[in-house]
């Protein structure tokens, strides 16, 4: 039994990994620390042997190293510790790949940069044999040598910014080129002079120039104003290249600014796109950056969404018996987009962002749109945009093409007036709604004369649109009267009904085709409607304003008749349910809360714009808004293209007679209006009451309290009438 037992043991003893007990000492001889400082010992062991004959070798070796290159081997030491640094931590491979991405030029810097420094220590004999071959032995030639591979160093380290340098010097250049004819014509002025033989008599007017003074300054205002429109029809009307139609000079692309484009860092939006993927990761989402698109005031990032993987343990043995754990994937699904938007408040942040909205999906693409503010907004110019061949296309085609602004990506957004066919602006104070209308005037003012289109502007702010008081495509001087806007709105209602019925007689289907064989003042002109702020009229007369633009907005687009409406209260009882239904292209810039976004854009989104031209853009083709930054236009812009239109003749222009439709702001009876259809019934009910009263005639007549008071007002004004006579 005994032995038996021994027998039994011994055998287990030996199957351990089935080797035996003698092969243990070459299995830790075979570690790798142990092998390495065997290694080591051996090498210092052989250089102790041979210390003499390798110290007189390394002493032949640097002496020779020393004459060849001198004070130059610490550059060189230098970059083989880099290298060698490198080699240690593996990191020779991904330097290889930047090499062949997009940072070899500055390597190729470093490169030049060094040997720039190995020929100034030549210059001192300091570089050895090899700097001295390298520079030369003349100084002269040395230092253009040096010089230039600086130049070249730091173009290839920077080579944008040495662009935009040279493209600067030439463009000052040029100017200066240009001011020399301006400096030499300056003296031509001075003829003028020796024709006043007024100068001796100012001294003897001198005691009464206090009385004076008010009579001059005002004078000297309308002279200055006068001065500047000659000045600016000098610059740009009296050049022959303009183009000419109907005898209205056209104003050119030269009237407008140019804005200088801000280029943004590439290394910043990598940074933030590495951040946005290690913030997703982060709450167990996996996710990749596909695509940086930058734009003047925002960055949207494509994140194209990954999978969802669901991994099984399964643990098994090696060879030495050891257990291990290995994860294998059983299923894996996309990550849903909901995942995404819900993180919205973290992924602003881990950006330090003060908001940033999420499009899932981007129209077009398999992608989830992050858009983060950028840290420095660039400006859009209107002549930036209207240069592109997006608006190009579209101005071809069509007389009332508008430059809108850029998109998220930098891409110029155009739109057609006459396709849209109404436009409704609205966001909350100082969010860019005016400027956006200013622009779409002057887009419409630089490409159509006064008998192709005409404007009728309502402002009741008094102070937004009057600037365009003295250009001659207004129909009717600028309205700021409430009684007088409510006027012009019935007006326009029956123009819209007596250009249906020219469009009739014609057997035109629409104002294209009437106008196609029609010339000068025949054609039938644009009629834009501009309103500034509409809760104004919303509240002067609610029924008749909603009415008329309703019915307008349905029927006017085949008659020329396009409406921009504009506020700055987006709430119901202004932008109501029938107003939005025959709005479908609408425009919101920065508004306070979500639930006004939801009135003018019915989703959420415009609440977290950033103002200052930040826009959503809805066409009528689109089913979710596109975000844009809207097109700036200074008042310097706006008086140049006033003072440019107001300098040409203005008899030619074809004036609406709305005049004779609209009374004067001073009040009166309101003749010439259309009759109610129940003002006949509200004089029975009068013949056969004595004293009626617009609460009265509400109940009576089932009608709102405006209509009843304007009734009320009629009957009164015709029981005045009578007794008077």
């Amino acid at each position: 039994m005994t032995k038996g037992r021994a027998n039994v043991s011994g055998k287990s003893r030996k199957k351990p990994g089935g080797t035996s007990s003698w092969s243990r000492p070459f299995r830790f001889v075979a570690l790798p620390l142990v092998w390495r400082l065997i290694l080591i010992i051996i090498i210092v062991a052989l250089l102790l042997w041979q210390w003499s004959a390798v110290a007189s070798w390394a002493t032949n070796i640097a002496g020779k190293a020393w004459e060849l290159f001198g004070w130059g081997l610490a550059l060189i030491a230098i970059v083989v510790i880099i290298i060698i640094g490198m080699l240690w931590r593996r990191q020779l491979s991904a330097l290889a790949h930047r090499w062949k991405l997009n940072h070899w030029n500055k390597w190729l810097g470093a490169v030049t940069f060094i040997l720039a420094i190995w020929g100034i220590l030549a210059l001192f004999n300091l570089g050895g044999s090899f700097g001295l071959n390298f520079i030369g032995q003349d100084d002269f030639t040395a230092i253009l040598w040096i010089l230039g591979l600086v130049i070249i160093g730091i173009i290839l380290v920077a080579p944008k910014a040495c662009f935009h340098l040279v493209a600067s010097f030439f463009s000052w250049l040029g100017r200066q080129l240009k001011r020399r004819p301006a400096l030499k014509q300056a003296p031509q002025p001075k003829p003028p002079f020796p024709t006043v033989p007024v100068t001796p008599k100012p001294p003897e007017i001198e005691p009464e120039k206090e009385t004076v003074t008010p009579v001059l300054t005002s004078t000297q205002a309308q002279q200055e104003l006068k001065q500047v429109a000659q000045e600016v029809w000098k610059k740009y009307g009296e050049s022959s290249a303009l183009t000419i139609i109907d005898g209205w000079r056209l104003p050119p692309i030269d009237i407008l600014d140019r804005a200088p484009e801000v280029e943004f860092s590439q290394a910043d939006n990598v940074q933030r796109a590495k951040l946005l993927e290690e913030a997703l990761a982060s709450y167990g989402v996996e996710a990749k950056i596909v695509q940086i698109n930058a734009g003047p005031t925002v960055t949207q990032f494509g994140v194209e969404p990954g999978w969802d993987r669901k991994m099984k343990e399964i643990k098994e043995r090696d060879r030495d018996g050891n257990a291990k754990v290995r994860l294998e994937e059983v299923s894996k699904t996309r990550v849903k987009v909901e995942r995404i938007t819900s993180l919205s408040s973290d992924l602003a942040l881990a950006l330090a962002a003060p908001s940033i909205r999420i499009e899932a999906p981007v129209p077009g693409k398999s992608v989830v749109g992050i858009e983060v503010p950028n840290t420095i907004l660039s400006l859009v110019s209107l002549r930036g945009v209207i240069e592109t061949s997006v608006f190009q296309k579209i101005e071809a085609r069509s007389k009332l093409a508008l430059a809108l602004g850029k998109g998220a990506g930098g891409e110029a957004i155009a739109a057609d007036l006459s396709r849209m066919p109404h436009l409704l602006i609205a966001g909350a104070t100082g969010s860019g709604k005016t400027v956006c209308l200013n622009s779409i005037i002057c887009c419409l003012l630089l490409h159509n004369t006064p008998n192709e289109v005409k404007f009728i502007m309502i402002d009741p702010k008094r102070v937004e649109l009057t600037p365009f008081n003295s250009i001659p495509h207004l129909a009717n001087p600028v309205i700021v009267d409430t009684n007088k806007a409510l006027s012009t709105l019935r007006w326009l209602n029956q123009e819209m009904d007596k250009r249906y019925q020219q469009l009739a007689a014609a057997g035109a289907r629409n104002i294209e085709g009437y106008n196609r064989n029609k010339q000068g003042d025949e054609r039938l002109p644009y009629l834009t409607l501009i309103i500034d702020e509409l809760a104004d009229l919303m509240m002067a007369g609610f029924d008749e304003v909603e009415h008329i633009l309703c019915r307008l907005a349905q029927l006017a687009r085949a008659t020329g008749i396009h409406l921009v409406v504009a506020t700055q209260r987006p709430s119901v009882d202004v932008v109501t349910g029938l107003i939005k239904a025959n709005f479908p292209t609408r425009v919101s810039f920065a508004v306070t809360s979500q639930v006004d976004s939801r009135t003018i854009l019915d989703m959420g989104g415009a609440e977290k714009l950033l103002g200052r031209g930040d826009m959503l853009y809805m066409p009528t083709e689109a089913a979710k808004p596109k975000r844009l930054q809207g097109c700036y236009v200074s008042d310097a812009e706006t008086e140049r293209l006033v003072y440019f239109w107001g300098s040409q003749r203005r008899e030619e222009a074809a004036q609406l007679k709305i005049e004779e439709f609209v009374p004067s702001q001073a009040g009166g009876r309101r003749e010439g209006f259309p009759e109610d259809p129940l003002l006949e019934t509200a004089r029975q009910l009068a013949q056969e009451h004595k004293h009626i009263s617009t609460s009265y005639l509400q109940r009576r007549l089932h009608i709102g309290y405006p209509r009843a008071a304007r009734i009320m007002e009629q009957l009164e004004e015709e029981s005045t009438k009578g007794q008077e006579e």
